[in-house]
C-alpha cells in the first residue's frame, strides 16, 4: 500500500506521544515492504512550532518526510486568553472564536490543504495524528474529498474535546484507529461517529536490547551511585502530572526518609523545582530509556490525559511494575485488565501504593511478571500491525 502520515512534528529528536506513535508506525509499515510518506512542518519543539528543519523532501529509516514551513510562530499570550474562552468558558465560544482559535493553537503550516488537495489522490489510504492540532483540522477535509483517510485521534477525556469545531473533524475520517477500549468508547460518546473503527493499540519491542552501560552512564552523570530509583518517562510539564508527582514524590520522602530517588526522564518543558532525592535528566534517547526502565524498582506514570500509554507497555516488557494515575479511565483499565500496576487516587493513595511497591519484592515480581504477559498477548509489533494492516486493506479499492 501507499501510505501518507500527515502529523505536526516528526523526527527521532521531536519527543511527545502521539508523534512517537505516528513514527513507530510510519518506520514498521516501511520495513514490511509499504511505500510510506510523512507530510509535517519544519518544527521541532511544540512550544511555539518555530521552524527548525529546512523544508523540503528527506528520508529518515526508510519513510519519505515532506516538510513545509510554519506560517507563523504561536503568540503564547494571545492564544492563552484565547484558550481560556473557547476551552474553559462557561458557554460555548463563537464560530469565529473557535476558528481562531485552533489557528491559534497551530502550527498552521502553509500550502498544506492545497498539497493535500493536489496529491493526496495517490495514495491508498492519508492517515492523520492527532485530533487535537490545527493540520488535522485543515487537512482531514482536503484529503477526505479525494482519498481514503484514517485518524488517529489520541484522544482523552480532556476540556478540548468538548470543543464544537471538532463536531465536523470526526465526520470526515473514512476510519479510525483506536489505542485503547477506552479511547474508543470516548469517542463514540463524544462524537456518535458510525464510520469503521478498529482498537489497534501501540506495538512494544518485547525483549529490547538493553545496554548496561548506558545505565551506568547515566547513574554516573547524574550522581546516582547504586540508590533504588523510580521512574518518570516523558515531557516534564503539568499537563502530564509531572509537577504533582513532584510535589507527591517530595511530600513522601519528607515522611519516609530513605535511598529511594525519582529520575524524571525527559524534556523539562516547565521545572518542577529541585529536591536532593530527584533527578531531572533532559531528554534521553531510546537506548537510554531502555536503560532507565531495566533499572527502575517501578515506573509511575501520573498523567490524567491518556489515551494509551507507550511508556506502560514497554515497562512491562522488561517486567517493571507501575504506579498510574487512577484518575485517567484509560490508565486504570490498562492497570485492571494487566494485573501489572497498581492505580492510585492522591497522596494518600500514592503513599500506600509506594511504600508497598519499594518494600515488597515478590509483589513487583508478581506485577512485572502480570504486566509481561499481558503486552506479550495484546501488544506485540506483529499482532498489532496485523490489525492495522486489515484496517488499511479495507479502505482500498481492493479491500473494499
Amino acid at each position: 500500500m501507499r501510505l501518507l502520515y500527515v502529523v505536526q512534528r516528526y523526527g527521532p529528536e521531536v519527543a511527545g506521544g502521539a508523534e512517537t506513535h505516528c513514527r513507530y508506525f510510519a518506520t514498521r509499515l516501511a520495513a514490511r515492504g509499504h511505500d510510506v510518506e510523512v507530510l509535517t512542518s519544519c518544527a521541532a519543539s511544540h512550544s511555539g512550532w518555530a521552524n527548525a528543519y529546512p523544508a523540503g523532501d528527506s528520508e529518515i529509516d526508510g519513510v519519505g518526510v515532506h516538510r513545509l514551513p510554519v506560517a507563523r510562530p504561536r503568540d503564547e499570550a494571545f492564544f492563552a486568553r484565547l484558550n481560556e474562552r473557547v476551552v474553559w468558558g462557561v458557554r460555548p465560544a463563537p464560530v469565529h472564536l473557535q476558528q481562531r482559535w485552533i489557528e491559534s493553537q497551530g502550527p498552521v503550516i502553509s500550502g498544506l490543504r492545497p498539497w493535500l488537495a493536489e496529491r493526496a489522490g495517490g495514495y491508498d489510504a492519508v492517515i492523520f495524528f492527532t485530533y487535537l492540532f490545527h493540520p488535522t483540522w485543515a487537512g482531514l477535509p482536503a484529503a477526505s474529498a479525494v482519498a481514503p483517510t484514517v485518524l488517529h485521534p489520541t484522544a482523552h477525556d480532556e476540556p478540548a474535546l468538548g470543543v464544537r469545531l471538532y463536531d465536523t473533524t470526526f465526520r470526515h475520517p473514512s476510519a479510525f484507529a483506536f489505542s485503547s477500549e477506552e479511547e474508543a468508547a470516548l469517542v463514540a460518546r463524544r462524537f456518535r461517529i458510525t464510520q469503521r473503527r478498529a482498537v489497534i493499540g501501540v506495538g512494544t519491542e518485547i525483549d529490547p536490547p538493553v545496554d548496561p552501560g548506558a545505565e551506568a552512564a547515566l547513574r554516573s552523570a547524574h550522581g546516582l551511585g547504586d540508590r533504588p530509583y523510580v521512574l518518570y518517562l516523558g515531557r516534564v510539564e503539568p499537563g502530564k502530572g509531572a509537577q504533582e508527582l513532584f510535589a507527591f514524590f517530595c511530600a513522601y520522602k519528607q515522611r519516609r526518609p530513605g535511598p529511594l530517588a525519582l529520575v524524571m526522564a525527559g524534556t523539562v518543558v516547565e521545572d518542577p523545582g529541585r529536591h536532593p532525592d530527584v533527578v531531572l535528566t533532559g531528554f534521553v534517547s531510546d537506548a537510554e530509556r531502555t536503560a532507565l526502565l531495566a533499572g527502575a524498582l517501578a515506573l509511575v506514570q501520573p498523567s490524567y490525559f491518556e489515551s494509551f500509554s507507550m511508556v506502560l507497555t514497554e515497562a512491562w516488557a522488561q517486567r517493571v511494575p507501575a504506579l498510574v494515575q487512577g484518575h485517567c479511565a484509560v490508565l486504570e483499565g490498562q492497570a485492571r485488565r494487566s494485573g501489572g500496576a497498581i492505580p492510585y487516587r492522591g497522596f494518600a493513595e500514592f503513599e500506600a501504593a509506594l511504600e508497598r511497591l519499594v518494600s515488597d519484592a515478590g509483589l513487583r515480581r508478581s506485577l512485572g511478571d502480570a504486566g509481561r504477559r499481558y503486552t506479550e498477548a495484546n501488544y506485540r509489533w506483529d499482532a498489532v500491525l496485523g490489525r492495522y494492516e486489515a484496517l488499511l486493506s479495507a479502505l482500498s479499492p481492493a479491500g473494499a
